[in-house]
C-alpha cells in the first residue's frame, strides 16, 4: 500500500519540549513534597496531563485525595507552568532532520499531521513557526482516550482523509509507539532500539530520518501483513 501520510507526535520528534515539562512537573512535586526525577519523569512521555498528575501523586507514601475540581486545578497550575517555559520556544530549536524531511514528503505529495497529546501543540508549532509545514494538527482537547490507545492517531488520519494502513507513525514514546500499532500503521521510533521491540524501525535521532527510507519501510510492512 503507498504510503500517503506521516504522523507526527510532538514533544522529543519535532522538538524537545521534555526539559520544560519536567521542571513544571517538578515545581508542581516540590510543592506537595513528592520525590519526583528525572528517571521517574521518563514515565510521564506521551501521557496525558491528568494521567501524569495521577503517577506523579503515586509517589506519595501515603494515599492522597483530591476532588476532580483540585485535579483539574493541580493539572491546570502545571500548564501554566509549562506554558511560561515553552514561551521561549523559537525555530531553531526544531530538532536535526525535521525540516528537511518534511520538505521532502511535502515534495513527494506525501500529507503530514501532527497527534500529539499536548493542548499546547498548537502554541508550540506556532513558535516553532512550521504551521505551513503540517496539513493538520490534531487537537488534544478533543481526545479522549491518552496513548496507547490509538484514537489521536485515528484522528489524524481521519483529518487527513486517508486509510491508517496508508500512514507511518513517528514516536519517542513506548506508549506512543504502542499507539501507532494498535492504529494499524507503520510504527517509526526515535530512541534506544532495545526500548521498542515492537517498533517497525528504529532511529536513534530524528537526524537519521529519511523520506525514500520511511516509503520502503512503510511497503515492507504493508506487504508483511
Amino acid at each position: 500500500m503507498k504510503l500517503e501520510a506521516v504522523i507526527f507526535d510532538l514533544d522529543g520528534v519535532i522538538t524537545d519540549t521534555a526539559e520544560h515539562h519536567y521542571l513544571a512537573w517538578k515545581a508542581i512535586g516540590d510543592e506537595l513534597n513528592l520525590p519526583f526525577t528525572r528517571e521517574f519523569n521518563e514515565n510521564l512521555k506521551g501521557v496525558s496531563r491528568l494521567e501524569s498528575l495521577r503517577l506523579l501523586l503515586s509517589l506519595s507514601p501515603v494515599e492522597l485525595k483530591y476532588t476532580d475540581e483540585e485535579l483539574h486545578a493541580l493539572a491546570e497550575r502545571k500548564n501554566e507552568l509549562y506554558k511560561e517555559l515553552i514561551a521561549s520556544i523559537k525555530p531553531s530549536d526544531v530538532l536535526p532532520g525535521i525540516l528537511p524531511l518534511l520538505e521532502d514528503l511535502k515534495a513527494r505529495g506525501i500529507k503530514t499531521a501532527i497527534a500529539s497529546a499536548s493542548k499546547n501543540a498548537f502554541a508550540v508549532i506556532g513558535n516553532l513557526q512550521m504551521e505551513q509545514y503540517f496539513d493538520i494538527i490534531v487537537d488534544a482537547a478533543k481526545i479522549k482516550n491518552s496513548k496507547p490507545d490509538p484514537e489521536v492517531f485515528l484522528s489524524a488520519a481521519q483529518q487527513l482523509g486517508v486509510k491508517p494502513q496508508s500512514c507511518v507513525g513517528v514516536e519517542d514514546a513506548v506508549a506512543g509507539v504502542d499507539a501507532i500499532l494498535a492504529a494499524n500503521m507503520t510504527a517509526i521510533a526515535i530512541g534506544n532500539k532495545d526500548h521498542f521491540p515492537h517498533a517497525h524501525h528504529t532511529y536513534s535521532s530524528t537526524e537519521e530520518l529519511n523520506a525514500q527510507e520511511l516509503i520502503e519501510i512503510h511497503q515492507r510492512t504493508a506487504a508483511s501483513v
